[in-house]
């Protein structure tokens, strides 16, 4: 081999500046596209392992869970069923929020005038739209747990007071019959029952106020939750002239601002088109306050 073809085989392959800035370029360039790549290499996956998390059975069935449960009364420890409210009860704790003021165009209570239109479509139209809801007003009052027996009552009752001779509906004969024995026994009780109990009824009046205990944070927030599904979902659930959604963060957002105080009054003593204490006249102050606990600690 001679000098000049050895000397041709050692001989680099860069020849000019522009070459060897090239190289020095791609030395830097092909590292950090192959970092990138596998950056949204990895990044597809997690999206394809999210989206095959969002389309799980548990996942979906979540997103399908109803806004709203039925809630079963009480029965009591004697195991019967606690007998049905009357139209006066339903309409002073449920439908008095927006009959009572007319809130979203409903027919305010007394009002012959914007109930003789109704009260001429029947009994059963406005039964339908009592039980089924229709315009702004949700089915049974926004309140689940009524039966249909109470919802028509109520409906009787204010279809009644503003001039229909609609009948108030009785009580089935079975429901009749399952509240008597429940009735009998505690007409039957013997009288050493009441003997027993004198004395913790008296040792409760004796005890000072000082004493009593304050209910527990879950006590109070179940109770809020029981005034909000009786009372207060029939505005705020549905955000019905202008109230804040329950859960709506940034619709209750300036109303936290004003401080706790401000909405205790505003809910005790009525706002805008919201009626004092939520157009139950039943509630006391402090099962509002605990109904305004629950509704801000859901905009939190």
């Amino acid at each position: 081999m001679s000098q000049n073809q050895h000397d041709a085989k050692h001989e680099s392959l860069i020849k000019t500046p522009k070459q060897l800035i090239t190289v020095i370029v791609l030395a830097f360039l092909v590292p950090i596209v192959i970092i990138v790549l596998l950056s949204q290499y990895i990044t597809n996956i997690r999206r394809i392992d999210l989206k095959s998390a969002a389309m799980s059975p548990d996942a979906v069935a979540k997103r399908l869970k109803p806004v709203a449960e039925v809630a079963f009364a009480d029965t009591g420890s004697s195991g019967a069923a606690a007998a049905p409210k009357s139209g006066e009860d339903v309409y002073k704790s449920v439908c008095s929020a927006c009959h009572a003021t007319g809130v979203a165009g409903a027919p305010k209570f007394g009002d012959q005038a914007a109930w003789a239109p109704r009260i001429k479509q029947g009994e059963k139209v406005l039964l339908h739209s009592a039980l089924n809801g229709k315009n702004a007003m949700p089915a049974r009052g926004g309140a689940a747990n009524l039966s249909d027996l109470e919802v028509e009552r109520a409906m009787v009752y204010m279809a009644d007071k503003a001039g229909a001779t609609f009948k108030e509906p009785a009580a089935a004969a079975a429901e009749e019959k399952a509240a008597a024995p429940a009735a009998e026994k505690t007409a039957a009780a013997p009288a050493a029952e009441k003997t027993a109990a004198a004395p913790a009824a008296e040792k409760a009046a004796a005890t000072p106020a000082a004493e009593t205990k304050t209910p527990a944070p879950a006590a109070s927030k179940a109770e809020g939750k029981k005034i909000f599904e009786t009372t207060c979902i029939v505005c705020h659930g549905t955000g019905v002239a202008g109230a804040p959604k329950a859960g709506d963060k940034a619709a209750w957002a300036p109303r936290l601002k004003t401080g706790m105080a401000a909405l205790y009054k505003s809910a005790l003593q009525g706002k805008n088109a919201m009626p004092p204490r939520g157009g139950n006249a039943a509630l006391t102050d402090d099962q509002v306050k605990t109904a305004v606990d629950y509704l801000t600690g859901l905009a939190r």
